[in-house]
């Protein structure tokens, strides 16, 4: 999802750094910056120095799907969006984008990541949560989900991979077909996405073709599954992918793991519930976002500071169900809140002091 914004001293293992207790840290400066957004979700700057918000809607009036074990109810809607926020005025510059809610509009699936290559435009993650049956129930437009997009400067879009594709062809973890894309990062010559359905990570090349990365370990080798959400390249040049874990969202679960193509993800931190986002610093800080602290999605989330050697301190706590954390070019941090709300989302500046 996020790129170091420069080189920094080699990392040091932190698995066993983690342990250290944490630290407080002085009091940040925290600045609304952005507001009114639908389930607003992942964040990136563009190469102008925008501030780019993918919004992951608020469904619609239907087709609507009900899931036969949990009863929920979601329905399908184009109000999916991109926002912008460019020398102080936000700006929806993209709209139309495929979205399915609760009824109200609460937790959409939709665009779930932005990330850019260059000036040459911006790719979006299309969440889904589901399987081909899941999308084909969300009619006409379903096949949209599920996939990965590419939005030009102006705003239009269209459809470059279909990763739920590669889940029901591959299906690269075993168990049920199952695909939620994520987190994306625009690397040199690919896209490099996170699946949080399928548990895996994802090199897709220019011409759309899709390659599994990694594997990270879920049921039944352990008591959850993965769901990976965000993917930064660190310091080292290598990718760090953070993990939600699945049911129950035990407190301490979720790993943040180092990944080198043709080697297994190790686990870099652990220790953390939740997590939604990472992004490193340039001095190699690493900015965690934690979406909920109680039990499975309840209680306040946080954004937190893993300190090169290990230290870790609480940034700002009390935030309401956070998504997402970028490094500005000012050196501030920008999260966003509220994310899984319609209408209510912000984007929130947070300065160290």
């Amino acid at each position: 999802m996020k790129r170091c914004p420069r080189r920094a001293n080699r990392l040091v293992p932190l698995f066993v750094l983690g342990l250290l207790a944490s630290s407080a840290i002085a009091q940040p400066v925290v600045t609304k910056v952005m507001g009114g957004l639908d389930n607003p979700r992942g964040l990136a700057f563009g190469p102008e120095g925008a501030l780019y918000v993918a919004e992951a809607g608020r469904g619609g009036p239907g087709p609507c799907l009900t899931n036969p074990a949990s009863g929920e109810v979601r329905c399908y809607g184009p109000t999916g969006a991109i926002t912008r926020l460019w020398r102080g005025v936000q700006e929806r510059i993209a709209a139309g984008l495929p979205s399915h809610a609760q009824p109200g509009g609460f937790t959409a699936a939709g665009p779930n990541d932005i990330a850019f290559q260059g000036r040459g435009g911006a790719y979006i993650t299309i969440g889904l949560g589901g399987d081909e049956a899941t999308r084909t129930a969300l009619g006409p437009s379903g096949h949209l989900f599920g996939t990965l997009i590419h939005m030009s400067a102006s705003g239009q879009w269209r459809t470059v991979a279909d990763v739920l594709a590669h889940e029901e062809s591959q299906n690269p973890a075993g168990g049920p077909v199952d695909s939620n894309a994520f987190g994306v990062l625009a690397d040199a010559g690919a896209r490099i996405v996170t699946d949080a359905g399928a548990n895996t990570l994802l090199r897709v090349d220019a011409n759309g073709v899709i390659s599994t990365v990694a594997v990270f370990p879920s049921r039944p080798m352990r008591s959850t599954d993965s769901v990976p959400t965000s993917v930064a390249i660190g310091p080292d040049s290598a990718f760090y992918v953070s993990e939600l874990t699945g049911v129950p969202f035990a407190p301490g679960a979720a790993n943040i793991y180092r990944v080198v193509p043709g080697a297994a993800p190790a686990v870099y931190l652990s220790g953390f519930k939740t997590i939604m986002d990472i992004a490193f610093g340039p001095d190699g800080s690493l900015y965690v976002v934690e979406h909920a602290s109680g039990a499975f999605f309840s209680g306040p989330g946080r954004l937190l500071l893993i300190a090169p050697d290990g230290t870790r301190s609480t940034i700002v706590e009390a935030l309401d169900r956070p998504t997402s954390v970028v490094v500005g070019p000012d050196g501030a941090l920008y999260v966003t809140n509220k994310g899984v709300t319609p209408g209510e989302g912000e984007v929130l500046k947070v300065e160290l002091q």
